[in-house]
């Protein structure tokens, strides 16, 4: 398979690599290293009757290998953990973005962190992507009937915790950009009238960087600390808040006056108010995004 073709079978393969790790460099290396055993297989000869097929299948292994070395990792994680940001392609086709949005959120991709990585492969190839049963069980390596079982549980899992979102994008992308210009005007106020009274507030700082040690839950407070850390980031440098979408929901991208990363924020939003907020500042996690700002030297300018 040359190049070409590779790259039309990719977006699938990363689709399901992602949704899997919730990282984008993982997810990365996951489907780069399918393609060479693809590429070494019809080297050696072997009859490949779908390289989509075969994509799929060795992505899924992979990611769920990964997944199971990860489970440590993530158990010692500083803080929160959450999954590695994904902006939007702005040219993406509207009807597609609205068939993916709600299983690409963050909340979604945090609420399959509870899933195992056997469950979670089964969940995601069947409910997110529609194989068919006997597929699966051929990908993982188990009878259709445990198949079946396995999705039952974790479809239940998933739909107890799982968030719906407002259907109208143009509401959405409307109220947040009053959230985003209340958050920089330091506007109390306004901020909490756009807050759901139990709303969540979560940040990942991996360590590297300050943030929340756990998330913080309630209107008023969560109004607080976002207009502190407006006002701590204005201190630090001349913030540029840039809207974009993160995991297919509304979000912001922080940039110093240099226009470096140094944060991402995202948004659920459903019922007309703001249920939860991620905020991701661990520069691990914002390198595929541009260049990082040095957040060190950002807070002592701050001081």
């Amino acid at each position: 398979m040359n190049g070409e073709a590779f790259e039309e079978l990719r977006p699938r393969a990363f689709a399901i690599a992602y949704r899997m790790l919730g990282s984008v460099s993982e997810a990365e290396d996951v489907v780069q290293e399918a393609y060479l055993r693809l590429y070494r297989a019809e080297q050696e000869g072997e009859r490949i009757e779908s390289p989509r097929a075969y994509l799929s299948t060795v992505v899924t292994r992979l990611a769920i290998d990964v997944l199971r070395s990860a489970r440590s990792r993530r158990e010692t994680y500083v803080g929160e953990w959450l999954p590695e940001p994904l902006l939007a392609d702005p040219e993406a086709d509207p009807a597609r973005h609205a068939e993916v949005a709600d299983t690409l959120s963050l909340a979604f991709l945090v609420l399959l962190e509870n899933l195992s990585p056997e469950q979670r492969a089964v969940f995601l190839l069947r409910e997110v992507f529609d194989y068919p049963y006997d597929r699966i069980a051929e990908i993982v390596d188990k009878t259709e009937a445990n198949v079946r079982q396995i999705n039952v549980r974790a479809r239940r899992h998933v739909d107890d915790g799982r968030m719906r979102f407002d259907a109208s994008r143009e509401q959405r992308d409307q109220l947040a950009d009053r959230f985003f210009a209340a958050a920089q005007e330091g506007d109390l106020p306004a901020l909490e009238a756009l807050l759901a009274e139990d709303v969540e507030l979560h940040g990942d700082g991996g360590g590297k960087v300050p943030a929340l040690a756990r998330a913080l839950f309630g209107r008023s407070r969560v109004a607080r600390t976002l207009r502190n850390w407006m006002r701590a980031g204005a201190r630090m440098t001349h913030m540029d808040m840039r809207r974009v979408e993160v995991n297919s929901q509304p979000g912001a991208l922080l940039l110093d006056g240099d226009g470096r990363v140094f944060g991402v924020m995202a948004l659920d939003i459903a019922d007309g108010q703001i249920q939860g907020i991620r905020s991701i500042v661990n520069p691990d996690k914002l390198a595929h995004l541009g260049e990082v700002a040095d957040m060190g030297a950002l807070l002592r300018r701050g001081r």
